[in-house]
């Protein structure tokens, strides 16, 4: 089976070729733009649910340790001391970040 193809042919059918491979490269790139930024926008929202109920969590058992009426001394400095000193401890490192979290090629 042979086929006669004219130049032409050829050309058209190489820049048939070539606009398709462009048009998929552009696809990729706005997928994977999309899909990051909605991994970073999930990230925020998943952190600020953890952060929220964290909290919750640590505000309840301060409240019953000093609503307690024979509450020791020790142990209400130990529950106000301790989130304090982790809060400290995570806005310092949060704070001091020198790098950034975006990967790959621009």
């Amino acid at each position: 089976m042979t086929f006669d193809l004219t130049p032409t042919e050829v050309l058209a059918g190489l820049g048939v070729l070539m606009t398709v491979f462009v048009v998929w490269r552009a696809g990729l790139r706005r997928a994977r733009r999309a899909a990051d930024a909605a991994r970073s926008g999930g990230r925020l929202l998943s952190l600020g649910g953890r952060v929220l109920a964290l909290a919750g969590l640590i505000v309840g058992v301060q409240w019953l340790v000093i609503s307690h009426p024979s509450a020791d001394p020790w142990l209400v400095l130990a529950v106000l001391g301790l989130p304090a000193l982790f809060a400290s401890y995570a806005l310092t490192k949060a704070l001091t970040v020198t790098t950034s979290d975006r990967g790959g090629r621009r």
